[in-house]
């Protein structure tokens, strides 16, 4: 419509794909009526609404003389502007309309989230993309996408005009949040494949391999340099292609064909190693704790432990109550007796852990620490925790005795490396050495007060503590 592209051919096209679209995605339960009631989806509603209001307008003016259209078209442009308008606040204020989410904020403004909500900024899918991600996911697709846009913009079409604003929006977004490269995907294949097909055929038409030309051309010095040169582009761009294809053969195979709830890895000889840590606590929780039993555990767990499990947890994958996930990072962060109060407030009956200092995982609770330092003191009732107050002195993040008191003498910290002091990791390093820190840690010698050890699986991945009843007298 801005273009003045608006056509017949478009009015169909979105108003059937947006109305199928919408009720399609409504019948997942998950979703219900958030297409037509959150702000984010509004922009795409309003679209659909003009482009009913703009069909509406061409018909009128087919069919009346200009001096009455302009008066009916100002009257309703108003009396639409002014319904619109009215509605969407009176919808925004009742809370039909739900105001925009964090998420959607941080694609404007990529800061947003990690100066305001960092329960946004904590999940790793929302974190920048890098360079190497982009060409890890999409290799040779990386240098096609500029070819096909420029194609596309030699040629403005309807369609062409479209797919390049697909594709950078797309790029933008997917740069500001990994999870993105999904919808950049399709949009990159479609570019990459006419920039391929463009330059093909290019050079295919330099090719002659019909004989009623081959006599004209013989006294062309240059047919046969011509023939060569793209002989030479076929050949090349086929080899781009075919190792594109094994590229993504391998990527499909190594990186996103292995469950993250069974770990492998390679062995020095070259064999795989399977940890099955995960389903061997999962497993023992179900048999082993009361059906009634609260599990606490950072939220990156919840859907695994309540499906495998089936135990009740505090915090899920879902990060809806940005509160509650505070106030469970807040008891991680604390010391024994202020975290026990917040245990015993919250009803937890057992607490799990993800610890990777024995195998060398890295994506365990205390990478995760941090995070949870962050989102704990990012409410009201967590303003005493402060992320400086688990640096060192000279703000470094160090888990050996260089480390700050108030990390070593935390909940998470104890829970982790409790009995780990005495363990020989590797050959030729002292007992408790952390093979992901790469340090040996620094508190060794304590014992827990107020949760006894439940269960730690074979190869430590997964540490579930109990937490002790209050004493029946004082002490």
């Amino acid at each position: 419509m801005v273009t003045g592209r608006f056509s017949h051919r478009v009015y169909i096209a979105y108003s059937t794909l947006y109305c199928l679209g919408t009720l399609l995605s409504m019948q997942i339960s998950f979703v219900g009526f958030q297409p037509v009631q959150s702000s984010e989806h509004m922009a795409a509603l309003g679209v659909f609404g003009l482009c009913q209001i703009h069909a509406f307008v061409d018909y009128l003016r087919s069919r009346l003389t200009y001096e009455h259209f302009e008066v009916l078209f100002q009257a309703v442009v108003s009396l639409c502007s002014l319904i619109s308008l009215a509605v969407g606040a009176v919808l925004t204020v009742t809370g039909k309309i739900s105001p925009w989410t964090g998420r959607f904020y941080s694609l404007l403004d990529p800061s947003y989230a990690k100066n305001n909500i960092p329960i946004i900024a904590s999940v790793s899918e929302h974190q920048p993309t890098s360079w190497s991600s982009f060409y890890f996911d999409l290799q040779f697709l990386v240098f096609m996408f500029p070819v096909g846009l420029y194609y596309c913009f030699s040629k403005l079409t309807d369609a062409n005009i479209f797919i390049i604003l697909y594709g950078v929006t797309s790029i933008y977004f997917a740069g500001v949040m990994v999870r993105l490269m999904l919808v950049l995907a399709p949009v990159m294949c479609i570019l990459s494949g006419i920039g391929v097909s463009s330059i093909l055929t290019t050079y295919c038409k330099q090719l002659d391999s019909t004989q009623h030309d081959k006599k004209a051309k013989r006294f062309d010095s240059n047919y046969f340099k011509k023939n060569e040169v793209s002989y030479g582009f076929i050949i090349v761009m086929s080899f781009f292609l075919t190792v594109y294809m094994i590229h993504c053969t391998w990527v499909t195979s190594e990186a996103y064909s292995s469950p993250s709830i069974v770990l492998s890895a390679r062995s020095h000889d070259g064999s795989r190693i399977i940890f099955d840590d995960f389903r061997e606590a999962y497993y023992w929780l179900r048999h082993n704790t009361p059906e009634d039993a609260k599990v606490m555990s950072w939220w990156d767990y919840g859907y695994q432990i309540t499906a495998m499990a089936n135990r009740s947890i505090l915090v899920d994958n879902n990060t809806w109550n940005n509160t509650h996930i505070s106030r469970v990072g807040q008891a991680m962060a604390s010391s024994e007796e202020k975290a026990y109060e917040i245990m015993r407030e919250l009803d937890v009956n057992y607490v799990l852990v993800i610890f990777g200092g024995l195998t060398g995982y890295s994506s365990d609770d205390i990478n995760k620490f941090l995070w949870m330092v962050r989102i704990g003191g990012s409410t009201e009732r967590g303003k005493h925790i402060k992320e400086n107050d688990y640096y060192t002195s000279s703000g470094e993040f160090r888990i050996d005795r260089e480390g700050s008191p108030v990390l070593l003498n935390c909940l998470m910290y104890k829970m982790c490396y409790y009995r780990f002091g005495s363990v020989y990791t590797e050959a030729g390093k002292p007992p408790g050495y952390d093979r992901v820190r790469n340090a040996e840690i620094g508190n060794k010698d304590f014992e827990l007060d107020v949760l006894e050890e439940a269960y730690t699986t074979e190869h430590w991945l997964v540490r579930i503590y109990k937490v002790k009843d209050l004493p029946n007298r004082g002490v």
